[in-house]
């Protein structure tokens, strides 16, 4: 037979209230009983049973982790990372994938909201005013995407946009695209604007080609266009896109670096991999999963026992954090860029804001340094 919460009471000499604390809320019990229950629970064999502990304690120990496209490079370090901060804290993660879809979004946090504690939402494509009613329902923690009053876990894409054109301005680059990414990023967004504001600073031109798709097929595509429009660089929206533009650049004849200097986003390991190596901007999305975790178990920790019913239905109204944490950025510089038709010729304003560009030997981490911060909301 199975054992049972009533062995390990008897086993270490306490209430069976007391086993259940020692599980369901292990910082009610005395250090020395707790360890003593833990260690008798260990050489039964015994394992809590969850359904029976969320009955009691209104919490199901599960997280929702909903992500825009999971075949895209740059999510699964933030789904092992997601899990395995969740895992330290004996919570059990659900990933599911939208597939880009805001639809689909909604339908998932819908489904998902009476059978988790909360939901991390991973660029999501929805309007900030639906993702601000879902909230209502079930606490979530936003990445990638600025809402106030809402969490939100941010990766400094807007100053790695800077960093980027300013690295091409100084190799001499006066005519730069930019390959937005897809319609409802607030990624997008904030790459356009920080990229803007640096062109003109540098005294560039940026010729904005967009919206597409955040695939290699959507760089791809874009090839022809670039070649069309005259620049001599490009700042890709992530990655992938910047490594079908290489393949679409290759089979038009058009050399990269020599003709055309390309800039990804994220520093996927494909971009280590492909000829030449791309020059990219480094995001912190393992540090991100965990920032999220923490985040939003914080926030569960925060929210009452009684009324919670199943799940996190009754987080309504419930005391919530707004704290927004910014990660760092990081310009990765390797083949992909080189100088161009102005090099030599100083740029007006092309001076480093924040840490400087640097060449990383391969394979390398960046080093993040998150910064709590409340920026203003994104219009949507």
């Amino acid at each position: 037979m199975p054992v049972t919460i009533r062995d390990v009471a008897r086993a270490s000499g306490v209430h069976i209230s007391t086993v259940s604390r020692t599980f369901s809320a292990p910082h009610l019990v005395n250090p020395e009983t707790r360890v003593r229950v833990l260690a008798c629970a260990e050489d039964l064999g015994y394992r809590p049973n969850r359904a029976a502990r969320a009955l009691i304690t209104g919490r199901t120990h599960n997280i929702g982790l909903i992500i825009a496209d999971i075949a895209n490079p740059f999510f699964p370090p933030l789904i092992k990372a997601a899990e395995s901060q969740a895992r330290h804290r004996d919570y059990h993660v659900f990933v599911a994938d939208t597939n880009e879809d805001a639809a689909a979004e909604e339908e998932l946090v819908h489904a998902l909201a009476k059978q988790v504690d909360g939901v991390l939402l991973c660029s999501p494509r929805m309007s900030n005013s639906l993702i601000e009613q879902l909230s209502r329902e079930v606490p979530l923690v936003v990445v990638n995407r600025q809402l106030a009053g809402l969490p939100c876990v941010l990766m400094d894409v807007g100053q790695g946009a800077r960093s980027a054109i300013e690295h091409l301005a100084r190799l001499g680059h006066r005519e730069i695209a930019l390959l937005a990414g897809p319609r409802g990023s607030w990624t997008s967004r904030e790459l356009r604007r920080a990229a803007g504001a640096a062109a003109r600073a540098a005294g560039a031109e940026l010729t904005v080609l967009g919206p597409n798709p955040p695939t290699e097929s959507g760089g791809l595509a874009q090839a022809e266009q670039v070649r069309r429009a005259g620049v001599t660089a490009v700042l890709a929206y992530n990655d992938l896109m910047a490594i079908g533009l290489l393949e679409g650049l290759d089979a038009l004849g058009v050399r990269v670096p020599q003709e055309i200097s390309v800039v990804g986003i994220d520093d996927i390991t494909l971009s280590r991999l492909t000829r030449p190596k791309l020059t990219t901007v480094a995001t912190p999305t393992a540090a991100a999963g965990r920032t999220a975790v923490d985040m939003l178990l914080q926030q569960d920790t925060e929210l009452p026992r009684t009324g919670r019913g199943s799940g996190a239905a009754a987080a309504v109204g419930a005391r919530r954090t707004t704290a927004q944490v910014m990660l760092q950025t990081e310009l990765v510089i390797r083949d992909s860029t080189a100088p161009g038709p102005y090099a030599g010729r100083d740029a007006p304003g092309a001076t480093a804001a924040g840490p400087g560009p640097h060449r990383r030997a391969d394979p390398g981490t960046p080093t993040v340094s998150p910064v709590t911060s409340s920026p203003p909301n994104a219009k949507e």
